[in-house]
């Protein structure tokens, strides 16, 4: 609720206290796909969008990142959130389902009003490219179930709350590997199987966010259809939209949810600083104590 309204507030933009709070929080990285979310977002607009009479589970979509200055690609990500966003939030149809917040200069002060709020913690780089991770450690501590591929610290808090209470999906570390020792992966394959796909990455020229400018979205097509996909975003997306669909489940099955909220607030403290100084102190740095 004081999330809410904060973001009335600051945004003027209404949001239901009621909706599945999913959160993702972090530098603005191609690795970290934040392009896997907004393209399901896409989907789901497009779903609602075909048939009206369609119903979801009411979702508020929030986005925190920065952009390194010259990382051009990265400004084309946020400028694509920032243009579904628009879409969707002013949509009378869509809008009853799903609202999209893009928080501004993201930051600790804002991470402190975000991560209690949320519900779904949005941990999805490709796997074996996080090699560690503390956001997905501090949204755990404050109840949020996590959502993510099995990969960094996603793996020692599925190993703690227990698996049954995250939901993992996609590739391992060592298919994604496999893939890339063999060559094996063209992301045209999955853009002539998968309607849900090919509709949405056409939509990057055509859809109501190119805002009529067919060249708008074109270098995110570009970097996924011509330059190979290296993150395995499209490869992923089915089971990114199946994990989504998990994770609505879940969070309608209210004493599984609550109970996977409770296991995954008492196990954070092994992520604690204290539990990890000892353990480098142990193994690597061998100071005595006074």
């Amino acid at each position: 609720v004081d999330f809410v309204k904060f973001v009335k507030k600051q945004y003027g933009l209404e949001i239901d206290p009621d909706s599945i709070f999913d959160v993702q929080i972090k530098r603005l990285h191609a690795y970290k796909r934040q392009l896997l979310n907004v393209f399901h977002i896409m989907y789901l607009y497009q779903k609602i969008k075909e048939n009206p009479s369609v119903v979801l589970t009411p979702h508020t979509y929030i986005f925190g990142a920065k952009a390194a200055p010259s990382y051009a690609y990265a400004k084309k990500i946020i400028e694509l959130i920032l243009a579904v966003a628009d879409t969707v939030n002013n949509d009378p149809v869509a809008s009853k389902f799903m609202k999209i917040v893009f928080v501004e200069n993201y930051g600790v002060s804002l991470a402190e009003k975000i991560i209690p709020a949320a519900d779904l913690s949005e941990q999805i780089s490709t796997a074996g490219k996080e090699a560690s991770g503390t956001s997905n450690m501090k949204l755990m501590m404050n109840g949020a179930i996590t959502i993510g591929t099995l990969d960094g610290a996603n793996i020692e808090i599925a190993d703690f709350a227990g698996r049954e209470n995250e939901i993992i999906f996609g590739l391992k570390a060592d298919e994604v590997q496999e893939m890339v020792d063999h060559q094996s992966y063209s992301p045209w394959d999955v853009y002539n199987s998968d309607a849900r796909v090919k509709a949405v990455m056409d939509s990057l020229f055509s859809g109501p966010w190119s805002k009529g400018n067919p060249d708008c979205f074109r270098m995110i097509f570009d970097e996924i259809m011509n330059k190979g996909d290296q993150y395995y975003i499209l490869e992923d997306f089915a089971s990114y939209c199946d994990a989504c669909k998990r994770a609505e489940e879940f969070y309608l099955d209210k004493e599984r949810w609550a109970k996977a909220v409770i296991d995954n607030i008492s196990t954070s403290g092994v992520f604690s600083s204290d539990r990890t100084i000892e353990e480098y102190n142990r193994d690597i740095w061998h100071l005595s104590k006074y």
